[in-house]
């Protein structure tokens, strides 16, 4: 998505203009969930048709000169769903104020539900015609803007992802218990794996744990729909219908049924499941004790029955069915509240009994905010009842609660390394090392990618082709604009000190990017001329006095640099204008340099400015991870590392109330002294927390407008 640089304002844009439904209709904040939805899954569904249909149609075989027709399977093939002119996004914009919008939307939803069975009855019709004809129409077209029209990728599948979570966070639906974040599932799918088998989902919500394992075996370059079989419960209608369209939008199907998973099986799958995934509601206390006592899905008992005989925490109610369902080589993978890990009384016994069936393969700390609906931490548990008789009585713990990445002042995710980091420790547990050799020798062609990309851009970025070279050269030019008037002045005018600093500060940006694309091209030769398939030969390039760990304090020096050259241009600017009366004088070329208009010098030289210094930081980003990676696991081993991780024995876990809290026995990171100390990451950190706040109390204002106009005040 680097080629969508405004993507979170386009995010924005769209929410806000969905949200005239709330002003646009009869529906209330809780009502118009759905019919948004099927807008917004009707235009990521074309977005994955145009992006697969010209490959399709370049293979679609021929007989006498003709081609057959697109089919459904084609479409199935690559992830993707079908769609007839009708349903096609384009169409339904097209439509002139004089045609019926609801109605063709409702056509287009009968079409697909004709092709996809599983569909029937699921897509949102009815609702449609409760919308005016106009608000339909504005919405149509606001959901298809032009940035998005040619952009690559699964762009509108982010925002597909993003719908869900201002959902979630508006509480329009279940106080979004039906989302999981994305960052999260995508790290339960690549640690367990699921390459082949059924796939169980007993809280299933929208169905991201299986859009995740279907992605996950794409990757592996096959086809999930035939690779993988997908089963889900769900006992909320709404959040069903939700579920089997983000199925269909990839292109994938499966059986998601309506059940109360404390109380029903529909898909019996008791020992039967190769994988299940699944984030379920956290501490319910209103389970029927009496109804669930002999179920075969808890082989260990019940957790705990309070006075009401109710179950006291349905956490392990969960944990039990999830053990139960898998079979005698099953996996896995799923969110629990941090509190089920330490928990006392009959909940410390079904843990005791579970642990020591030798199934509970690892477990993974995370810190708070990741949820959108939830600032509280929670765990990732992994089982898995093939594990090799090494690990029978081990258990894999991992402390994550220091890695993540600040999205906004509400929300956090993983970075795509920072959850490869993460992966690569199971790697090394399992002994497939070859696999962490290829993370780090990744990172270092990324070093080496990135430097390269400071000269001759490989992106998409419009804004700078050659990103160091375009920087000096939009200084100089903003500097070779204001000479004529700086040579006007005198030699030891309130200007000479400033101008004589940015002369300096030029020449040195110079000397260094020449030196830093000489140092670039000798790491590339040594590169190229490596063997680096060992991790001791990976450490000579990855080592505090490496090439690539020069590069990357070039690259550091070069930010600097870089900032303090247009920090000196535009001091000498408003020495000029404000001190020195340059806008008077014909020399100055006051519109040019810094006038009003979108575009000028300035203006080009702050952007150029960013680009540059946004590259520099991506050459020292990835050496870091590197860097992460080999200091950690310096031989290519699982080892020990403080704070971070380490594999405990079933006596260990004994010896300590048979917890499962990986902070209880991985220990405390020791602090690491922070060189890279960013000023413009912490001002961007302070403006995040500012919007974050301003937004908020937007919100709360129009909430107390709305109630005042309710009480009809």
């Amino acid at each position: 998505m680097a080629q969508l640089e405004n993507i979170e304002a386009i995010e924005k844009r769209l929410w806000s203009a969905a949200d005239l439904l709330r002003t646009g209709s009869n529906y209330a904040s809780n009502e118009y969930f759905m019919p948004v939805m099927g807008l917004v899954f009707l235009r990521h569904a074309y977005s994955r048709f145009l992006n697969v249909k010209d490959d399709i149609v370049a293979s679609l075989p021929s007989r006498g000169g003709k081609t057959r027709d697109l089919t459904k399977a084609d479409f199935s093939q690559k992830g993707a769903i079908f769609l007839q002119e009708k349903a096609q996004f384009d169409y339904l914009v097209s439509l002139s104020d004089d045609k019926d919008r609801a109605a063709a939307v409702v056509e287009a939803m009968e079409s697909i539900e004709a092709d996809y069975e599983t569909l029937s009855g699921v897509l949102p019709k009815a609702e449609y015609h409760e919308l005016d004809n106009e608000v339909l129409g504005t919405l149509l077209r606001t959901l298809n803007p032009d940035e998005l029209k040619k952009a690559s990728g699964d762009i509108f599948g982010r925002i597909y992802e993003y719908f869900l979570t201002q959902f979630a966070n508006d509480k329009a639906h279940d106080g979004g218990e039906f989302f999981t974040p994305v960052s999260l599932v995508s790290l339960i799918a690549h640690v367990l794996e699921p390459e082949r088998g059924s796939v169980l989902d007993p809280a299933c919500g929208s169905g991201g744990m299986f859009v995740q394992s279907a992605k996950f075996v794409e990757q592996m370059k096959a086809n999930p729909s035939e690779r993988l079989t997908f089963y889900g419960l769900e006992k909320n209608p709404t959040t069903i219908r939700l579920g089997k369209m983000n199925l269909a939008v990839h292109g994938l199907e499966g059986d998601i049924r309506k059940a109360i998973s404390y109380y029903e099986d529909p898909h019996e799958l008791l020992g039967k499941a190769d994988y299940v995934m699944a984030n379920p509601p956290f501490n319910t206390d209103e389970v029927d004790a009496e109804k669930v006592k002999r179920d075969p899905r808890l082989p260990f008992g019940l957790p705990g029955v309070n006075k009401k005989e109710k179950v006291s925490n349905g956490n392990y109610l969960w944990i039990s069915y999830f053990y139960s369902y898998l079979s005698e080589k099953g996996r896995a993978g799923f969110v629990m509240s941090s509190q089920a890990s330490s928990a006392g009384g009959e909940e410390a016994k079904v843990r005791q009994k579970l642990i020591e069936t030798g199934a509970v393969e690892a477990m993974i700390d995370v810190r708070g905010n990741f949820f959108y609906t939830r600032s509280v931490p929670c765990q990732l548990w992994f089982f898995n009842k093939d594990k090799p008789a090494e690990h029978k009585d081990k258990v894999l713990m991992v402390d994550a609660r220091n890695v993540y990445r600040k999205v906004t002042r509400k929300i956090f995710d993983f970075t795509p390394e920072q959850e490869k980091n993460l992966n690569s420790i199971f790697w090394l547990y399992r002994g497939q090392n070859e696999r962490f050799i290829e993370l780090v020798q990744s990172y270092v062609d990324q070093v080496l990618n990135e430097a390269h990309s400071c000269f001759v851009n490989q992106g998409n970025t419009v804004s700078a082709s050659e990103p160091l070279p375009d920087f000096i050269k939009a200084v100089n030019k903003l500097f070779d604009a204001m000479k004529p008037f700086l040579d006007s002045l005198p030699e030891d005018g309130a200007q000479a000190e400033t101008d004589s600093e940015l002369r300096k500060a030029l020449g040195d940006l110079d000397n260094h990017v020449g030196a830093y694309d000489g140092l670039r091209q000798d790491t590339q030769k040594q590169w190229n001329e490596s063997d680096s398939n060992t991790v001791k030969e990976l450490h000579f390039f990855a080592d505090e006095q490496s090439s690539p760990a020069l590069l990357a304090e070039g690259s550091r020096d070069l930010v600097k640099l870089a900032d303090h050259a247009y920090k000196l241009a535009t001091r000498l600017i408003e020495l000029c204008e404000k001190e020195l009366d340059a806008k008077s004088s014909d020399l100055w070329k006051s519109a040019e340099i810094n006038g009003a208009r979108k575009s000028n010098l300035r203006k080009e030289a702050e952007a150029a400015r960013k680009d540059a210094v946004e590259q520099l930081k991506r050459v020292r980003y990835f050496y870091k991870q590197a860097h992460w990676l080999l200091s950690r696991f310096p031989d290519g081993e699982l080892r020990d590392v403080e704070g971070l991780v380490k594999l405990v024995n079933h006596t260990e876990l004994a010896s300590n109330d048979w917890s499962l809290t990986p902070g209880r026995y991985v220990g405390v990171a020791p602090e690491e002294v922070d060189e890279d100390f960013d000023f413009e990451e912490a001002l961007r950190d302070i403006h995040v927390e500012l919007a974050g706040l301003n937004e908020e109390a937007v919100d709360l204002a129009a909430k107390i407008a709305r109630n005042f106009e309710e009480l009809g005040v």
